[in-house]
């Protein structure tokens, strides 16, 4: 963090040396001390996930200049990185203000440093990025997308070679390159047209976004004599993002005929006007689809995050009423319906595999272990289940991976791209619902079902908040402790912890426990990655809802407690 006297001298330099950008110059001129603090506090961060802020002038904000220092910084690691003269990267850009912008900028830089850019010409889904990447034999991909952060964000994620977010030791050393760079000394802005002229920009054709969409529709599990009924009313959003045509494209070339769009989400808008939190997982974000669905009587509402890499859905009961289905829901749905129908279509492999997150519902066990599917767990982020599938593509094992999920609305069924997918996730969602559909079945019914065949699951997040300059201190003896074990939880005998600090599994160390409890139940505790909280996730397994929500008061009540007696001790000592 820089001090005062710094902020005020580093912001004097922007304001004498930031004339490229008009808009910049313009924000830097009226802002007040406290918007000077913020933006000239400290430099941006980049991590696994790239950069993620809000936009505006400032080191600690998302612009021009900061996305420049951020391409030069990748571009020198590229250079050191791949020992070849032909070094290529795709970029992609969502619906976000100035994604576009930021798009060309970055393409103008990688252009001036020697390496061909391949861009694609309009807004295009995350995981666009991750296929191009494959299919174009390329170095590296670029997305700017602050994904389903409200309209102020953006953001700059970048993808290895493999077609995979870049690991944490690529995103170190990245970090390293762009921290020996002046934004202003060391980057220059080049000319986006030149780099066009020059044929060092390329557009990125209509063929590799055809087969793209084809790789998706590739993962049907239905045959010609496959009954669907696929003429059932279904509402769609995008969320004023990049969804709109490659899903309503693969839906309608899939034969889907009676699929509506929620028409004030349906045009790119980065200001988001209907959902300030487009983020499906939100049910503000929702509320306009629901209405929708109840106008138009629809079984199904589907929508995407902003970039497309996510899926939420809403289903209609018998009784008429629309249910929000989890994310951990709408996975194992989806988990049981390509196990089922692998193995009524004879395509089962010999040795299934399935992927999922630590922090994903532990009832997916149960459905492998049904079908005689193997679980793979890894850490939080699908960036880890994309990283198996590449450890199996190395082993000649592709046909091994059945499907890939997470609880944050993630989910991918083939390996033509290494990310979470929300126009696969569309695709096979309709699909299921078509082939239940047709059988007199919802959605919400077949949910139910699983329940009883497994047990009701009830999967929950909570967040523990700390405060003050002590807040890291806190959460670091409070898992210290924990790692020492429990007894007991909720009323549950703990039957096993798992310290993934080890690296248990051959996975990356990580500061994440989960306690195994008798019944099918778990608890796992880990500190955010981005701010001062502990994430509680709880996995509680029992015949009704009611029994299970009795257990879930009761275990958080019991964790709590237990978080204040490791505080109160170390405070006692």
């Amino acid at each position: 963090m820089r001090t005062q006297k710094e902020i005020i001298r580093e912001y004097q330099r922007w304001k004498e040396r930031a004339v490229a950008d008009g808009n910049v110059i313009k924000e830097l001129k009226r802002m007040e001390e406290q918007e000077i603090r913020d933006a000239f506090c400290q430099e941006l961060t980049f991590g696994t996930g790239g950069l993620r802020s809000i936009l505006g002038a400032g080191t600690n904000r998302l612009n021009v200049y900061t996305v420049a220092k951020a391409t030069q910084g990748v571009a020198d690691y590229i250079k050191k990185s791949f020992l070849k003269p032909d070094w290529k990267v795709a970029i992609a850009y969502d619906s976000r203000i100035q994604s576009d912008v930021f798009a060309k900028a970055a393409a103008a830089i990688f252009a001036d440093q020697g390496i061909r850019v391949l861009l694609y010409p309009e807004i295009m889904p995350t995981p666009c990025v991750s296929f191009a990447v494959r299919e174009l034999s390329c170095v590296a991909g670029i997305v700017i997308t602050a994904s389903h952060n409200p309209a102020q964000y953006n953001g700059y994620k970048v993808y290895g070679a493999d077609g995979c977010q870049i690991t944490t030791e690529d995103a170190r050393r990245i970090q390293k390159e762009i921290h020996k760079l002046d934004v202003f000394d060391d980057v220059r802005l080049a000319d986006f047209e030149e780099g066009i002229a020059r044929g060092r920009i390329q557009f990125i054709s209509e063929n590799v976004y055809q087969a793209y969409l084809e790789a998706v529709k590739e993962e049907t599990l239905t045959g010609i004599d496959t009954p669907m009924d696929k003429s059932a009313a279904i509402i769609y959003s995008p969320l004023n993002g990049t969804g709109l045509k490659p899903v309503l494209r693969t839906l309608k070339e899939s034969g889907y005929s009676n699929i509506k769009v929620v028409e004030e989400q349906e045009q790119p808008d980065g200001r988001f006007p209907t959902c300030p939190y487009p983020n499906p997982e939100d049910k503000k974000a929702m509320e306009l689809g629901i209405w929708y669905a109840k106008r138009e009587q629809a079984d199904l509402l589907l929508a995407t995050d902003p970039d497309c890499d996510r899926l939420g859905i809403a289903v209609r009961r018998q009784d008429g009423d629309y249910v929000l289905l989890s994310g951990n829901e709408t996975g194992v749905l989806l988990l049981d319906y390509i196990c089922s129908r692998r193995r009524e279509m004879g395509t089962m492999p010999a040795h299934p595999i399935a992927i999922k997150t630590i922090v994903t519902t532990d009832m997916a066990e149960r459905v492998a272990k049904h079908y005689g599917v193997k679980i793979v767990n890894v850490l939080t982020g699908f960036k880890f289940i994309g990283e198996q599938i590449g450890l199996l593509e190395q082993k000649n094992q592709l046909e091994q991976f059945l499907f890939g999920l997470e609880e944050s609305y993630g989910y991918l069924s083939g390996t033509y791209v290494r990310d979470k997918d929300g126009v696969n996730a569309a695709f096979l969602t309709c699909e299921m619902f078509a082939y239940y559909k047709a059988q007199g079945v919802g959605l919400y019914e077949k949910l139910q079902e699983l329940y009883k065949l497994y047990g009701y699951t009830l999967d929950i997040q909570h967040c523990i908040h700390f405060e003050g300059a002590d807040g890291q201190d806190d959460m670091n003896q409070i898992m210290h402790q924990l790692r020492k074990g429990i007894d007991r939880l909720g009323g549950k005998k703990v039957q096993r912890m798992l310290d993934y600090q080890k690296g248990i599994n051959g996975l990356p160390k990580a500061d994440v426990v989960k306690f195994l409890l008798e019944d099918h139940c778990s608890v796992t505790i880990r500190p955010s990655g981005t701010e001062p909280k502990l994430k509680v996730y709880l996995s509680i397994c029992g015949e009704k809802e009611e029994q299970c929500r009795v257990i879930e008061e009761r275990m958080i009540r019991e964790v709590k407690k237990l978080i204040s007696c490791i505080l109160e001790e170390r405070n006692a000592g």
